[in-house]
C-alpha cells in the first residue's frame, strides 16, 4: 500500500491519547470525590521520593486566538488576576489535607490561557504562595508557556528567580496571512528578542509550538517558518497537527474547512518540517516533538525514560499529577479528575471550600493494562503485551493490517512502531482503547489523525 492510500486510509478521528480511557469515555458515574482522594494517597506514598507534578491553568487571553482548543476566558480586564490567584493558592491548600504531608513537588508547570497575561508581580505572588511550606526537590523542574507579544524581560527575570527554566513560547506560524486569520500576532523580531533574554538571564531550555494544517498554509509559508525558527535553535519543537473541531470550539468558525490544507496536502507540511528540522540537527522524540541532543527530553527519550502526560512530554517522570485551576486535570495513575470550566463557579467553590472538581474516571486493573500500553508506545515506541492473557490475542487481532502493512513489527509479545507507522501512532494505539471499540461515538468528538 502507497503512502498515500495509507494517509487517506488512516486520517480519520482519533484520540491523542494524554490519557487512557480519553475523557470522553470516563465512568464519571462510578466515579466519587472520596475514591479520587483515596487514590492521590495511595499513588504519592508509593512514589513519595519521585515528588508531584503541578499544573497550573492561567486561563486569561486579552485576544481569542481562533484556533486554539484550549480552555480560556478573553478579557483585557487584568483585575481578574488576584482573586484567580488567590482561589489557586486556596485549591493547593486544601490538597495539604488529602496528602496528610508536605507536598514533594517535582515539577510545576504554567499553562493556559496566557500566563504571561498575569504580571509578573502577580505571577511571583502564585509562585511563592505554591511553593511555601513545600519541599521542592533537587531535581525539580519549573517551565511555563508565554505569548511572545507580551512576554517580558521582567516576565522573565521574575520566573528564573522563582526557579523556572524552561521556557515555552506558542508561536503556530510567522506566515503573516495565517497569523492574520488565527489571529495570533507576533513578529519574528519579538520571538528573537524573548529567547535571546531569556537565554541572556540563564533558561536552559526554551521550546517552540508551532503548528500545521493551520488556515492558508502552504508548503512555501511553512518552510519559511522553519527556516527562522532554526536561526534561533530552540532546543525543543512541538510541531503539532492542526485539531479542526469547530463543534467544540467556536472561534474555528471563523474560517472554514475550505481554507484548511487536507490528507496528502497536510501531511506534507509536516513532511517538509520535519525535514528540514531533521537537517538541521533535531531528533524526533515521541509524538510530534523534536529536541537538539544534549536536550533533557532528548537524553530522556535515549535512556527510555521519556514521560507524557495532560502537560505533555517531559523528561520527569511522577505518578500524581495534580491540576490547579478551572478545566485542569488531576492524574494519580490509577485514577482522573477535572475540575469545572467557568471561573465563576471555580472561584464560588473555593470561596467555600469545596473541591471545584466536576468529573473523573477510577481505572480498573484493564484499564490499567491498556494504560501502560499506550503510553509505552507514545514515549517509547514499542510495548509488551501481557503474556497469557487473552487480551493479548485480541490485541494482535487488531494490529494484523498494521503489521502487514509494515506500520508495526511483531516480535514475540514485543510490537514495535516502524518509521513508517510513527506517523499513524494514535491510529496504531486506538487497537487497544477498548472503550472505544465497544462504544463508537454517533458523532465526531475527536480531531482527525493526520
Amino acid at each position: 500500500m502507497t503512502p498515500s492510500t495509507l494517509l487517506k486510509k488512516y486520517n480519520v478521528a482519533a484520540p491523542r491519547y494524554t490519557s487512557y480511557p480519553t475523557v470522553p469515555y470516563w465512568d464519571s458515574q462510578q466515579w466519587s470525590q472520596d475514591q479520587w482522594f483515596h487514590t492521590i494517597r495511595k499513588s504519592y506514598n508509593e512514589s513519595r521520593n519521585h515528588g508531584l507534578s503541578l499544573y497550573i491553568h492561567l486561563p486569561f487571553c486579552e485576544n481569542l486566538c481562533t484556533y486554539c482548543g484550549c480552555t480560556t476566558r478573553i478579557t483585557k480586564n487584568h483585575q481578574v488576576e488576584e482573586p484567580y490567584i488567590d482561589a489557586v493558592i486556596k485549591e493547593w491548600r486544601m490538597y495539604y489535607h488529602v496528602l496528610g504531608d508536605k507536598p514533594r513537588i517535582r515539577e510545576i508547570h504554567l499553562g493556559g490561557g496566557t500566563p504571561t497575561f498575569f504580571s509578573p508581580k502577580n505571577l511571583k505572588k502564585l509562585i511563592k504562595g505554591i511553593t511555601h511550606d513545600a519541599v521542592l526537590l533537587p531535581d525539580a523542574d519549573f517551565s511555563f508557556e508565554g505569548h511572545p507579544a507580551n512576554t517580558t524581560r521582567s516576565h522573565l527575570q521574575t520566573l528564573y528567580d522563582c526557579g523556572f527554566r524552561r521556557l515555552s513560547l506558542g508561536i503556530q506560524d510567522f506566515d503573516p496571512l495565517v497569523q492574520k486569520i488565527i489571529n495570533r500576532m507576533q513578529s519574528v523580531e519579538q520571538v528573537k528578542q524573548v529567547t535571546d533574554a531569556a537565554r541572556q538571564i540563564g533558561y536552559s531550555s526554551i521550546n517552540y509550538d508551532l503548528i500545521y494544517g493551520l488556515p492558508l498554509q502552504t508548503l512555501s509559508s511553512v518552510s519559511s517558518t522553519i527556516k527562522e525558527v532554526i536561526k534561533l535553535m530552540p532546543e525543543r519543537i512541538a510541531y503539532y497537527s492542526y485539531a479542526h473541531v469547530p463543534w467544540l470550539k467556536p472561534g474555528q468558525r471563523s474560517f472554514t474547512e475550505a481554507d484548511l490544507p487536507v490528507d496528502e496536502e497536510k501531511r506534507s507540511l509536516y513532511e517538509r518540517g520535519r525535514t528540514m528540522l531533521f537537517d538541521a540537527g533535531y531528533k524526533d522524540i515521541g509524538m510530534d516533538h523534536f529536541s537538539l541532543p544534549g536536550d533533557s527530553l532528548m537524553k530522556a527519550s535515549e535512556s527510555g525514560k521519556l514521560h507524557r502526560n495532560f502537560m505533555g512530554y517531559t523528561h520527569q517522570y511522577t505518578k500524581l499529577s495534580i491540576g490547579l485551576g478551572i478545566s485542569s486535570i488531576s492524574d494519580s495513575w490509577y485514577g482522573f479528575a477535572q475540575n469545572v470550566k467557568s471561573v465563576e463557579t471555580y472561584l464560588q467553590n473555593i470561596t467555600e471550600g469545596i473541591f471545584p472538581l466536576v468529573k473523573g474516571h477510577i481505572l480498573t486493573a484493564r484499564d490499567l493494562i491498556i494504560r501502560k500500553i499506550i503510553l509505552d508506545i507514545m514515549c517509547l515506541g514499542k510495548a509488551c503485551l501481557p503474556k497469557d492473557d487473552p487480551l493479548t490475542l485480541d490485541f494482535i487481532a487488531r494490529l494484523r493490517p498494521f503489521i502487514d502493512e509494515g506500520l508495526v513489527l511483531l516480535n514475540d509479545h514485543q510490537i514495535i512502531v516502524t518509521d513508517l507507522g510513527k506517523a499513524f501512532v494514535r491510529n496504531i494505539c486506538m487497537c487497544f482503547d477498548e472503550k472505544l471499540l465497544s462504544s463508537v461515538p454517533q458523532s465526531q468528538i475527536f480531531s482527525t489523525a493526520i
